[in-house]
C-alpha cells in the first residue's frame, strides 16, 4: 500500500487545532501570526516565509520584529516585573500548576507541531513537551526550599536555538517566572515558532507574565542582551554568536548563562562490550545529533578499531531515516524512526560541505548511509534529509576536526597511548559532555578527570539532564551561572550565597558533575 501522510498529522489538521486552542496568536485575517507583547497578541511585523524541513511545506509567516518594535517590548516586560515580584509564592506557584494542566491537555498538539516546524519524530516531539512539563512540576512541587528567601532578579530574557524549544526554552521560562521573574524570549528563527506562541498563549491566559518576540539577531541582540531594562540573559546557541554575547556583556553587571556548542567525545580504551555500546550508539543519534550534547567525536584505542567498526557498522545501518509522518494507512502508527530531516536545506548543505571538505584534506570514510525511498513519499523534497555518515584519519587541517557538525557526521581518532586519548578528547576546549569505556571502571573515572567535560559518563552517555541534575560546561562551551536544580533558581534570584558558574571558571563543581 501507498505511503501517506497521516490525517492525524496533516499540517492543516493541526494548525486547525491550533486555531481552535489559542486563536489569539493569529493575526485577524487567520493567517498570520502575531507577537505577544505588553501583555497582548499583537504586532505581524515583517513577515518571513517559514518552511518546513519535513517536505517543504510552507507553514506560515514568523512576525519579524524591527529594533524599535522589540524595544516597547521589552519597555513593558520589565514594568511587569517589579509587580509581579510582589505576587505571593502560592499564587505563582497556583498560576504555574494552572499553567502545566493546561499543557498537558495539549501534549499531542504541540509534539505534532514540532514534527512540522522542527522535524521531530513524533515520539521525540512529544518527549520535548513532556519534559518541560515534568520538569517545571518538580519545581512547583519543590521550590520552597531552594527559593527561600532569595529575591527575584526582576527582568530575564531568553534566546535560544530551535532544537528543543519546549524543554530548554518554555522549561526555563516558566521556572524564572516561578521565581518571581518576568520574562521576555525569542522565538529561534529556523523553527518552533507555532508552538512556542500555543504554549506562551497558554501561560499568559494563566497570568504569568511572559513576553515572546520574533526577529532576526542581528535586529534584537542590542535590545535583548545589552538593554539595561534586561537584568539577566539565558542563551543557548554556537560559540560565535555566545563570544559576542559574552564580549557585550564583559562591560555590563548583569547574571547570564550562556551555553554553547563543543566537540562532545567518547573514548573507548581496554573494552570489550561491544553489545552494550551498540546500544548507546543507536541512543546517541536521537534527533540526527542535533543537540549540544551529542557524542560527534570517538577516540579509539587503536588494537580495538576492527571491533568497534564492525560494532559501528551494524547499529548505524540498522537506523531508519524518513519522513515522520508517514504511514501505511490512516490505523497505522508512525514509522519508528531514528530521525528525520536536519533543521533545514542549508544545514544539510553545510554537513555536504564539512563532509567533502573532509576527505578532500585526507580523511577515510568508513560509513556512507543511503535514505530508504519507502520512508519518503514519492517525488517528495528530500533537501534536508541526511543519512548517517562516518569518517576516520581525519586530518587536523580539516574543519571538522575541531567543529561539532550539528548533524549526523561521526569521526573516528585512533590512538595508541593513554595521553593521545585524552589530547583528542579535549581538542574544543571545553565540552558540556563526554564519556570513557573500558572494562577497567576505576581506570576510567581517575582518566575522566582529565578530560575537559562538565559531565563525564563511565560506560554510559552523558545528557543535559532534568530536574535536580546540575548543568554546565568547561572552557568556551559554557560561560555564567550553572543551572539544574536549586542551581536554576539561585541563578535567576539574588541573595547571600554566591553564583556558582564557569565566569573566570575558579567556582566549578567537580563533586556535581
Amino acid at each position: 500500500m501507498a505511503k501517506l501522510i497521516s490525517p492525524q498529522v496533516e499540517f492543516n489538521f493541526l494548525l486547525q487545532q491550533t486555531k481552535s486552542v489559542t486563536p489569539e496568536i493569529f493575526a485577524p485575517d487567520g493567517h498570520g501570526f502575531l507577537n505577544l507583547m505588553e501583555g497582548r497578541w499583537q504586532e505581524p511585523g515583517k513577515p518571513r516565509e517559514f518552511i518546513s524541513p519535513i517536505d517543504g511545506t510552507q507553514l506560515g509567516w514568523l512576525p519579524m520584529l524591527d529594533h524599535a518594535t522589540a524595544l516597547r517590548a521589552v519597555t513593558a516586560a520589565k514594568k511587569e516585573a517589579a509587580d509581579w515580584a510582589r505576587v505571593d509564592l502560592d499564587e505563582r506557584k497556583r498560576r504555574v500548576q494552572d499553567c502545566l494542566n493546561q499543557l498537558r491537555d495539549n501534549v499531542d498538539l504541540v509534539g505534532k507541531l514540532l514534527m512540522w516546524e522542527i522535524g521531530k519524530t513524533y515520539k521525540l516531539g512529544f518527549t520535548d513537551i513532556d519534559r518541560a512539563i515534568e520538569g517545571v512540576q518538580w519545581y512547583v512541587d519543590n521550590i520552597e526550599s531552594m527559593l527561600g528567601t532569595r529575591k527575584p532578579l526582576g527582568l530575564v530574557s531568553n534566546i535560544a536555538s530551535w532544537n528543543y524549544p519546549m524543554s530548554v526554552l518554555l522549561h526555563a521560562v516558566l521556572v524564572q517566572a516561578l521565581c518571581g521573574n518576568a520574562v521576555i524570549a525569542k522565538t529561534p528563527t529556523d523553527g518552533g515558532f507555532i508552538s512556542l506562541s500555543l504554549t506562551f498563549a497558554i501561560a499568559r491566559r494563566c497570568g504569568l507574565p511572559v513576553t515572546l518576540v520574533s526577529g532576526s539577531g542581528g535586529e534584537l541582540s542590542d535590545v535583548l542582551v545589552k538593554n539595561d531594562a534586561v537584568d539577566c540573559l539565558s542563551f543557548v546557541g554556537g560559540r560565535y554568536n555566545g563570544r559576542n554575547i559574552a564580549d557585550a556583556l564583559s562591560s555590563e553587571h548583569k547574571r547570564y548563562m550562556l551555553e554553547m556548542e563543543g566537540v562532545n567525545t567518547y573514548g573507548i580504551w581496554n573494552f570489550s562490550d561491544w553489545d552494550g555500546l551498540s546500544d548507546q550508539l543507536k541512543k546517541g543519534y536521537d534527533y540526527g545529533k542535533q543537540r549540544c550534547t551529542a557524542y560527534v567525536r570517538f577516540v579509539v584505542e587503536r588494537r580495538l578499531f576492527p571491533q568497534f567498526v564492525e560494532t559501528y557498522w551494524n547499529t548505524i545501518k540498522g537506523l531508519k531515516v524518513g519522513n515522520p509522518t508517514l504511514v501505511d494507512s490512516a490505523d497505522d502508527k508512525l514509522p519508528d524512526l531514528a530521525f528525520g530531516p536536519v533543521i533545514n536545506r542549508a544545514q544539510a548543505e553545510d554537513l555536504d560541505r564539512l563532509y567533502a571538505d573532509a576527505l578532500k584534506t585526507g580523511a577515510t570514510p568508513i560509513y556512507e548511509g543511503k535514505l530508504d525511498d519507502s520512508l519518503f513519499l514519492p517525488g517528495q523534497d528530500r533537501s534536508a534529509y541526511r543519512a548517517p555518515r562516518a569518517l576516520v584519519n581525519l586530518p587536523r587541517q580539516s574543519e571538522l576536526y575541531f567543529k561539532e557538525p550539528f548533524g549526523p557526521i561521526d569521526s573516528i581518532v585512533l590512538v595508541d597511548r593513554v595521553e593521545e586519548l585524552v589530547g583528542e578528547m579535549n581538542i574544543s576546549n571545553g565540552a558540556l559532555v563526554g564519556a570513557l569505556a573500558s572494562d577497567d571502571e576505576k581506570w576510567a573515572a581517575r582518566t575522566a578527570k582529565e578530560v575537559r567535560a562538565f559531565k563525564m559518563g563511565i560506560n554510559k552517555l552523558r545528557s543535559r539532564g532534568d530536574r535536580e541534575e546540575v548543568f554546565g560546561g568547561l572552557g568556551e562551551s559554557w560561560k555564567g551561572a550553572f543551572v539544574g536544580g536549586a542551581l536554576l533558581v539561585e541563578a535567576v534570584t539574588e541573595g547571600e550565597k554566591p553564583i556558582l558558574g564557569n565566569f573566570n571558571e575558579s567556582t566549578l563543581l567537580p563533586e556535581k558533575i
